[in-house]
């Protein structure tokens, strides 16, 4: 019975996750970009040490208190200050990237349950601590100094827990939840159709950088609409964490359709990058131009795509519903369903997409809310109290 399901407990959802990688609290903003850099790793958890008594004491005090990505880096970089002095906005320190207000990572014990961690999640985790349980696991071990290279916190490893490895979770156990899950979306009323971050397509990419902040945070997307309101695209931070810090300049300079543009085929286009060259000379952003001239020459690769049009394409994603067409379309090519779809299909659709939210399309392309890895959870919880 789902109930049971939930009594589970966590460390049964951890089996096979690698170490985290962490950062210091004390670290600088620019010792987190080529952390990120170095490391290839789409998020960096930030640790608090007290270390008083001495590394690998027994009042080693380490908590988790955030993670960064190099959207987080972006978005920084991205302020009118930074822009006019990106080395000095480097040396601040990383805490500088952790959002304000209520933590969005928090810790939880390996023999808690689903549950309990559901219920974090409901109320705002977004990523939750769990210590890797291993047979050496209670064995004493000198804890490094957190660095990029630390795995080792209160003498043990930790790994992450998300939403993601949830809903994947719950979804292999799906017929427990019948006949819930085989329910339209619009029925369950698990459809967002207020908190929807949407700009137009001729909108400045800039206006997009508040909701592109706070869709990293609650893990969605922002919204590409037409003058019809119609969907037709997305600017999503998933697309941008593959990309360095110099887009910065891109969102300062663009407009949300060219931004769509420049991150699509996983390397802008060279008439782009020209003209966002003129606009930050336009802007005296000389310093930030530097950098980017910097970064552009240290590349491994000096492909750039031919185009900005609708030449470049990537395999992947359809606009029509389920999402599975074989066609060629354009990475920004948002993930969308409908109101009649089922929570299980949503589900299975988010999960082969590697998103946690999928757009809600009415049949002529508008675009009418959003359904979330965490309105999917409140759901399940709610079939779970209702057993209760």
């Amino acid at each position: 019975m789902a109930v049971s399901l939930f009594a589970h407990e966590v460390s049964d959802l951890c089996l096979g996750k690698p170490a985290l990688r962490s950062l210091s609290v004390s670290a600088t903003v620019r010792e987190a970009l080529s952390a990120l850099k170095k490391l290839g790793e789409s998020y960096l958890s930030v640790w608090s040490c007290d270390h008083s008594k001495g590394i690998g004491s027994d009042s080693d005090d380490c908590v988790c208190v955030g993670k960064v990505c190099m959207v987080d880096v972006i978005c920084y970089l991205c302020k009118e200050e930074n822009l006019s002095s990106p080395l000095t906005a480097l040396q601040a320190p990383v805490s500088v990237l952790i959002p304000k207000g209520p933590p969005i990572v928090g810790h939880l014990e390996p023999n808690a349950s689903l549950q309990e961690a559901v219920d974090l999640i409901l109320e705002g985790t977004q990523n939750l601590v769990i210590p890797i349980q291993t047979r050496n696991s209670t064995r004493k071990k000198l804890l490094q100094k957190p660095s990029s290279d630390s795995t080792l916190h209160n003498n043990q490893e930790y790994c992450w827990l998300t939403q993601e490895d949830i809903i994947r979770y719950l979804l292999n156990c799906i017929g427990l939840f019948c006949p819930t899950a085989i329910k339209p979306i619009n029925f369950l009323n698990v459809i967002d159709s207020q908190n929807i971050p949407v700009i137009h397509y001729d909108d400045p990419a800039s206006t997009a950088l508040p909701l592109i902040s706070e869709s990293l945070v609650h893990q969605t997307s922002v919204a590409i609409v037409d003058v019809e309101g119609k969907l037709i695209g997305e600017i999503s931070a998933f697309t941008l964490n593959s990309f360095d810090e110099t887009t910065a300049a891109a969102i300062a300079t663009l407009s949300a359709g060219d931004l769509m543009a420049y991150i699509d085929c996983g390397r802008p286009p060279e008439d782009l990058v020209q003209l966002v060259k003129e606009k930050l000379e336009e802007r005296n952003f000389g310093a930030f131009l530097e950098l980017m001239e910097e970064e552009f020459s240290l590349s491994s690769s000096s492909s750039f795509c031919s185009s900005s049009s609708d030449d470049e394409f990537s395999a992947g994603r359809s606009g029509r519903l389920g999402g599975y067409s074989a066609r060629l379309v354009r990475r920004s090519e948002a993930i969308v369903c409908y109101p009649w779809s089922s929570l299980v299909a949503v589900m299975i659709q988010a999960l082969a997409h590697r998103v946690s939210y999928v757009w809600v399309v009415e049949e002529n392309g508008t675009l009418s809310g959003i359904v979330t890895f965490i309105g999917m959870l409140k759901v399940f919880r709610d079939h779970v109290k209702s057993m209760g």
